[in-house]
């Protein structure tokens, strides 16, 4: 058994007008299946994308707050002249400056109409076949047991391991990698940004959570009430939800 990340859930004020952000920022299109907005790749609406990691954008009655996001998204750039024009783009559609310490770096940080910092990396040929989204970007003290947790709970391949970044992706090395970097900043507010897992076809959702809970996650009770989802954490308290298999 094991679970796919099938997309990116952000939580916005106006998920339509964030969703819209995003789906502009990449080149996605945005569809409104019901009370979320759900960003992915061009085409007729399909949940979840059968291979990529779509981004789900659901509606809350709070801003964000000034806290820095535990998770964040990079994305990629083919050339330095495709990194200038999708910054000017994306400066255009709404987002703004961020800092959160980075200093002088080869990269720009960025945040949406809402807060939520993110990345346009300068070309890296490790991210040439990902598409726009290279990499969900997780903040935590100790890469090594981020590797052996989510290593264990997906069926995504752990790439490299080290006391300071653990990467895993997709075994069809398919869409963004799933990097764990060390950080010394604990988490000081609810998750704005998150992974949701899925099981597979025929898969048996209660027994995935069981097993999720053997290997150090823990229930989470946020006011869901009865929902066909189960949200739960991580050992470092990231958030994450395990869908309905669809």
């Amino acid at each position: 058994m094991a679970l796919r990340p099938v997309q990116v859930n952000v939580k916005a004020l106006d998920h339509s007008a964030v969703g819209r952000f995003w789906a502009a920022a990449l080149g996605w299109t945005a569809y409104n299946p019901g009370v979320t907005t759900y960003v992915a790749p061009r085409g007729e609406f399909v949940w979840p994308d059968p291979v990529g990691v779509g981004i789900d954008v659901v509606p809350v009655p709070e801003l964000k707050s000034a806290a820095k996001n535990r998770t964040h998204l990079d994305l990629a750039t083919e050339s330095p002249a495709h990194q200038a024009e999708l910054v000017a783009r994306l400066l255009a559609l709404g987002a703004t400056p961020a800092d959160v310490g980075q200093g002088e770096v080869p990269w720009t940080v960025l945040a949406d109409p809402e807060g939520n910092e993110f990345c346009v990396l300068e070309p890296r040929e490790v991210y040439r076949d990902t598409g726009p989204i290279a990499a969900v970007v997780v903040d935590c003290a100790d890469p090594r047991a981020m590797a052996r947790f989510w290593g264990e709970a997906t069926d995504w391949a752990v790439h490299q391991v080290t006391d300071d970044q653990a990467t895993l992706r997709s075994v069809a090395r398919t869409g963004p990698y799933l990097e764990f970097l060390r950080k010394s900043d604990g988490k000081t507010a609810p998750d704005r940004v998150h992974l949701d897992l899925m099981p597979y076809a025929g898969d048996d959702k209660d027994a995935e959570v069981a097993r999720l809970l053997a290997l150090g996650a823990t229930a989470l009770d946020i006011g869901q009430g009865d929902v066909p989802w189960t949200c739960l954490t991580d050992p470092e308290d990231h958030e994450f939800c395990v869908l309905a298999p669809h």
